[in-house]
């Protein structure tokens, strides 16, 4: 695909074929045999998979979510080549403050659902008028209806750089950034690449490793010193998923693109269990951000983005000037040494509720963390 800068209003319109063959394939369903009593430490169970595949074949409503997720502006342009689809919502309130939020995997926009309201237009929602935004909220090259990705290369890096042209395409020439999951990872690097343009990073779900350094580790307080040992706990029983996607997603794309119940199973590992009991993605919410793989045939393109962001994992980077602020919510492996290493972090938020989704799970406190950080960058 060769650049067209122009940006073209969008609206999602899945065929009814698409919703019959997903049908199909939902009652059509081969399911595993599993082991007694094992509950969730081999995987997803049987008995939650098929309670949802059955919601989903006979309950959920596609056509209520597309609605709704079209009653936000949309649109498409391409950028480096690759098409990227957009949420653009101008606020209401004269000089809003820019604000471009970057989702995650096994994430999509739709995750913002709950966000882009409140934040665009808080007279509306008991809010002051003083703190809105307008926000535009991308979907990730690779993902949904920013996917497929047709060429290799598309690492956080080369993301930061489309979101910076993104922004500059838009007008923007002042912002902020905030993302969690892959967007605390995306939105840092678009504060270093586009320093000159971007006023103040706030993520969620931020992770920082240790330098090595003796020092740094012995200051660590012994609630960081449990965090540190939940990462590591994390990565042994729970990393699988991410060494699969960051050395084979093509072979893994050929079952997700082909069933949606696993599709399904390996979205909802982390929809259902990330973080255990701190915080509670509904079933519609889950269902929407899995139907948004499926219905695009995307699984196999999202999981790429581990690929080419593999060789990058946990490599030191140039310490950003940008004013930063990280919020933590329980499920987060976020240690603040770690982070002042790399960032100019001005603000440190840790909540008692929420999870890793913050932006679904705890909608409420993730809009008054990001009002208050912005208003002193306006």
């Amino acid at each position: 695909m060769t650049d067209d800068t122009t940006i073209q209003p969008f609206r999602i319109d899945i065929p009814d074929a698409a919703l019959d063959d997903l049908q199909d394939r939902l009652a059509r369903t081969r399911w595993p045999d599993e082991l007694p009593g094992v509950g969730w430490s081999y995987g997803v169970p049987v008995q939650r998979v098929r309670q949802l595949a059955a919601y989903w074949q006979a309950g959920y409503d596609w056509r209520a979510h597309e609605a709704s997720l079209n009653k936000l502006p949309q649109f498409t342009t391409a950028i480096d080549g690759q098409r990227v689809h957009f949420v653009h919502v101008r606020s209401p309130e004269p000089g809003a403050f820019p604000l471009i939020l970057t989702h995650g995997w096994p994430g999509s926009v739709a995750e913002f659902g709950q966000v882009i309201g409140p934040l665009t237009d808080p007279r509306g929602h008991g809010g002051d008028p003083a703190d809105a935004f307008d926000i535009v909220a991308p979907s990730l090259p690779g993902y949904g209806f920013s996917g497929p990705t047709t060429a290799t290369g598309w690492d956080v890096s080369r993301i930061a750089r489309a979101w910076a042209e993104l922004m500059c395409r838009l007008g923007y020439t002042r912002f902020g950034a905030q993302g969690g999951d892959w967007g605390a990872r995306i939105s840092p690097e678009l504060a270093r690449v586009d320093a000159g343009h971007v006023a103040g990073l706030h993520v969620n779900g931020f992770v920082a490793f240790p330098s090595g350094d003796p020092a740094e580790m012995a200051a660590l307080t012994p609630a960081e010193q449990d965090r540190l040992a939940w990462l590591g706990r994390w990565n042994a029983v729970r990393g699988g998923y991410a060494a699969i996607q960051g050395t084979r997603p093509q072979t893994l794309a050929y079952a997700l693109t082909d069933s949606p119940a696993g599709q399904l199973a390996w979205n909802l590992e982390w929809f259902d269990d990330y973080g255990e009991d701190e915080g509670r993605v509904s079933d519609d919410d889950i269902l929407t951000n899995v139907a948004l793989y499926w219905l695009t045939g995307t699984a196999g393109s999202a999981a790429r983005l581990y690929r080419e962001a593999a060789a990058s994992w946990g490599r030191p980077v140039a310490r950003s000037a940008v004013p930063t602020a990280i919020a933590v919510f329980p499920g987060d492996s976020t240690i603040r040494v770690f982070a002042e290493r790399e960032h100019n972090v001005v603000r440190w938020s840790e909540f008692d509720r929420g999870g890793h989704f913050a932006a679904m799970q705890a909608p409420g406190l993730l809009v008054t963390d990001i009002r208050a950080f912005f208003r002193s960058l306006r």
